[in-house]
């Protein structure tokens, strides 16, 4: 549980911040100067499609020097070395490291900061056999991955089912979602497509959603919005929350 109380619409809007995505320079240098014009303080990284560390350099000084105050997550590449990581959760004060199930191979060289690594599953219905939630700090629940997987009963729900009891979910990727093709969206075009949050189960929510999306900041704000309304609405969500 995480209140004695439902929580406000405030409250639920504090749970969710927008996310600097993309794969070029353009992208992220647009979406830092929409959060100053909006002046937001709170953000999400997602680097995944920024490879390169002279490049993350880059972003790290922009973020650095721009209006924001926190980031509570950041989804990370696997080429990253741990003193890049033990920068990072220097820098932004300890955010949710989000990885994927191809990123148990490189436990070794992050010794020491497994608690901070949050698992992404896919739902492609493969499952490395490296991949154990217990060995990291928990699940990040991409949303729309988790409703797909679901919709096909595949390996990775089975997986985040079972462990639906356990203190594990910690975070989610938020992004649309398609019951027509049954596949997650990254580039949505109405807020309909997020209708789907209210078909999940609790247990998936966890204290940090980072919206991950390639719309702009002014566009994720408008989701946002009606994320919040929805989940103000949803009883799975307010169960786990009472």
């Amino acid at each position: 549980m995480w209140c004695h109380r439902p929580m406000t619409k405030k409250e639920i809007s504090n749970l969710i911040t927008v996310g600097i995505t993309g794969n070029k320079e353009i992208h992220w240098k647009s979406k830092l100067t929409e959060i100053e014009k909006l002046k937001i303080d709170r953000a999400s990284l997602f680097l995944e499609q920024f490879p390169g560390r002279i490049q993350r350099e880059k972003i790290y000084k922009a973020v650095l020097n721009s209006r924001i105050k926190q980031i509570p997550l950041i989804h990370i590449c696997n080429e990253m070395n741990k003193d890049e990581l033990l920068f990072l959760l220097k820098k932004f004060k300890n955010p949710c490291l989000t990885i994927h199930e191809s990123s148990f191979k490189y436990l070794g060289k992050w010794n020491g900061l497994h608690k901070h690594l949050f698992l992404e599953m896919n739902y492609n219905n493969r499952i490395p056999k490296n991949v154990d939630v217990s060995k990291i700090g928990g699940f990040c629940v991409d949303l729309a991955h988790f409703k797909a997987a679901e919709e096909k009963f595949t390996k990775e729900f089975a997986y985040e089912f079972s462990e639906r009891n356990k203190k594990y979910f910690k975070c989610n990727h938020l992004s649309g979602y398609s019951f027509k093709s049954n596949l997650d969206v990254h580039q949505p075009k109405s807020v309909k497509e997020f209708d789907y949050l209210k078909t999940l189960p609790g247990f998936v929510f966890g204290k940090t959603m980072a919206i991950e999306v390639y719309n702009s900041i002014a566009e994720q704000l408008h989701f946002k919005d009606y994320i919040v309304n929805l989940l103000n609405s949803s009883q799975n969500f307010r169960n786990k929350n009472e």
